[in-house]
């Protein structure tokens, strides 16, 4: 807190000079900050996202050389290079990204997707990730969206585009399953059910509102 002599009023943030008259204030007691300091906590984390990613790296090094001196399959390596890279990607993103939450959410989970996808390849692909993790990635999306949906009830039809392109994501599962890419197509038959269900819903009871956003989205 300062005061302004010339003014005689008390000054309560930490300007230096009065808002009045511009006379340099005096100060007559410490106080705290009368607003948090956004900035402190960014830089906060940005060092520790820099500190994962160093010692991620040292990790990744230790391991390569175990993997180089030992009968340690290389595999080790890039499955644990593939998981701490998306360790970082998490703390970048979601923590310090300014996106949104289901932005995030999307965003997350395909890039982890993609990573299991490799992950599967590189150990002689199996098939478990394309048959069940593409597809539960998008029930975890569809249930994300319903969920926000209820919590944000006022602005709920901004999340039809995103449903619309659940939907397209469920048949190109099915496609895959048609020409025998994901060889166990019941996880998948269950997103896209899930995937119909959950836009039908919305664009049926939500009526005139649903139309609209269709509309002002499409430009029709």
């Amino acid at each position: 807190m300062s005061r302004c002599r010339q003014c005689k009023i008390e000054v309560l943030d930490e300007a230096e000079r009065c808002p009045l008259c511009g006379t340099v204030l005096e100060p007559t007691m410490e106080v705290e900050n009368m607003y948090p300091d956004i900035r402190v906590k960014s830089r906060k984390l940005v060092f520790i996202s820099r500190l994962y990613l160093f010692m991620a790296v040292v990790i990744e090094i230790v391991l390569m050389d175990v993997c180089a001196l030992s009968e340690v399959q290389s595999l080790v390596c890039i499955i644990s290079g593939l998981v701490l890279l998306f360790g970082y990607i998490v703390l970048r993103y979601a923590i310090l990204g300014t996106s949104g939450y289901i932005a995030k959410t999307v965003v997350l989970t395909i890039i982890a997707v993609i990573m299991l996808v490799a992950i599967d390849f590189t150990v002689g692909y199996n098939g478990w990730s394309v048959n069940y993790v593409f597809p539960s990635g998008i029930l975890l999306i569809d249930v994300g969206i319903l969920t926000l949906m209820i919590i944000n009830r006022k602005n709920w039809q901004s999340y039809l585009m995103l449903q619309i392109f659940m939907v397209i994501c469920s048949a190109v599962a099915i496609i895959l399953s048609l020409v025998q890419i994901i060889t166990d197509p019941i996880v998948s038959v269950i997103a896209l059910n899930l995937s119909l269900i959950l836009l039908l819903g919305t664009v049926i009871i939500g009526g005139r509102r649903a139309r609209v956003e269709l509309k002002r989205r499409f430009h029709i």
